[in-house]
C-alpha cells in the first residue's frame, strides 16, 4: 500500500505527516505556526513549501505516494474541493479552490475533509474510538467540532456538512455563535467561552486564585489555567468545569438519543482537564437520557493528540484517491 501524506490545517499551526496506513503510523511528522493573519494565499504556499520538504527530506518518491489529505477547520464542498469559508482564520477562506490549488503545486491528487471529521475518521481508526462500528467525537479547542462514524462509515451527510456537534443548539435563548446560530454548544462550552468564564470570576471578584495564577493579568486566563486551578482544589473553577460538563451533557445526551453512539471520543486541549470534565457529563447524561442504554455508552479521552487530523485525514485520502 502506498504511503499517503496527511495536512492539518490550524488556526495557530499547520502539520504535515507522511502516514503509513498499513500500521497507523504516522512515519514523520512536520509542524509549523499557521500564520493565518497574513491571508488564504501565503498559507497555502507555505503548506505546499512544507509538503515539499517533507518529501524530499525524508527521500520519497513521489511515485510511492498515494496522495495528500488535508484537513480544514471549516465548510467545504467536497465534490468542488473548495473552501465555503473557515469561520476562525481572519480572511474566512471564502471560496478558496484549495484542492487543485495543492494538487498543482505538488503534483498529487489531493482530498479535502473538514478537520474535525478527519480527527473522529482518525480516532475510530487508529485511536481511543477504535473496535465499535458508531462513534461520536467532540473536539474542543478555539471551537467546538464534531464528527460521526456510523456502522463503520464516517457520516458526512449533504456536502460533507454533518457532524457539526458544536452547532447544535443547547440553548434557544442563547447567545450568537460565530456561527450565525444562537445558543451552540460551541457559544457555551469552547476554549474562548471557557476563558470568559475565569476571566468573569476574576472582574467580580470572587474568591478563586485563578488570578493569581496569571499575577492578575486577565488577558492570560486561559482554561489552561482554570484546569491549573481547579486541580489545586480551586472552588471556582471546579463550578466552572461542572458547567461546561452539563452543557456538554446536554449536547451528547442529544447524539445519544438520535445516534446511539457505542462510544463518545473527546478531543482537543480543553479535554485535557479530564474527570473535572468528563464527571459533570457522565451526571448530566445519567439525568437526561431515559429512553437509551447509557450504562453500555463509554465517554473516553482522544488518545492521538496532534497525530489524530493528520491520521484521519490520510485515510480519507487513501478512500478517495486510490483509483486517481
Amino acid at each position: 500500500m502506498k504511503k499517503f501524506i496527511g495536512v492539518d490545517l490550524g488556526g495557530t499551526n499547520l502539520r504535515v505527516g507522511i502516514v503509513d496506513l498499513e500500521t497507523g503510523t504516522v512515519l514523520a511528522l512536520r509542524s509549523i505556526p499557521t500564520l493565518a493573519r497574513e491571508g488564504h494565499d501565503a498559507v497555502i504556499h507555505r503548506m505546499t513549501n512544507l509538503i515539499l520538504n517533507i518529501i524530499c527530506d525524508n527521500k520519497i518518491s513521489k511515485k510511492d505516494l498515494g496522495g495528500i489529505g488535508v484537513g480544514v477547520p471549516g465548510v467545504l464542498d467536497l465534490e468542488k474541493g473548495t473552501v465555503i469559508f473557515v469561520p476562525n482564520l481572519p480572511d474566512k477562506w471564502l471560496n478558496v479552490p484549495l484542492r487543485d490549488t495543492i494538487a498543482e503545486q505538488t503534483g498529487l491528487p489531493v482530498a479535502l475533509l473538514n478537520d474535525a471529521r478527519a480527527i473522529t475518521y482518525g480516532e475510530w481508526k487508529f485511536g481511543a474510538g477504535h473496535g465499535v462500528d458508531t462513534i461520536a467525537c467532540f473536539t474542543i479547542g478555539t471551537g467546538v467540532g464534531g464528527g460521526l462514524v456510523v456502522n463503520g462509515q464516517l457520516h458526512l451527510g449533504i456536502s460533507g456538512t454533518a457532524g457539526e456537534l458544536g452547532h447544535q443548539t443547547i440553548d434557544y435563548n442563547g447567545p450568537q455563535c460565530g456561527c450565525g446560530n444562537y445558543g451552540c454548544l460551541e457559544a457555551y462550552a469552547s476554549g474562548p467561552a471557557i476563558s470568559a468564564m475565569g476571566i468573569k470570576a476574576v472582574l467580580q471578584g470572587l474568591t478563586t486564585n485563578i488570578g493569581k495564577l496569571v499575577d492578575y493579568d486577565i488577558n492570560k486566563i486561559t482554561p489552561d489555567v482554570i484546569t491549573e486551578a481547579a486541580r489545586q482544589g480551586d472552588r471556582v473553577a471546579k463550578e466552572i468545569y461542572d458547567q461546561v460538563g452539563k452543557y456538554f451533557g446536554i449536547a451528547i445526551a442529544n447524539v445519544l438519543v438520535s445516534v446511539g453512539p457505542r462510544k463518545v471520543v473527546m478531543g482537543g486541549g480543553v479535554a485535557a482537564a479530564g474527570e473535572l470534565l468528563f464527571a459533570s457529563i457522565r451526571r448530566t447524561i445519567c439525568d437526561r437520557v431515559t429512553v437509551m442504554p447509557v450504562d453500555q455508552v463509554e465517554l473516553v479521552a482522544a488518545s492521538l493528540g496532534d497525530r489524530a487530523g493528520v491520521l484521519g485525514v490520510a485515510v480519507w485520502a487513501s478512500q478517495k484517491l486510490i483509483d486517481v
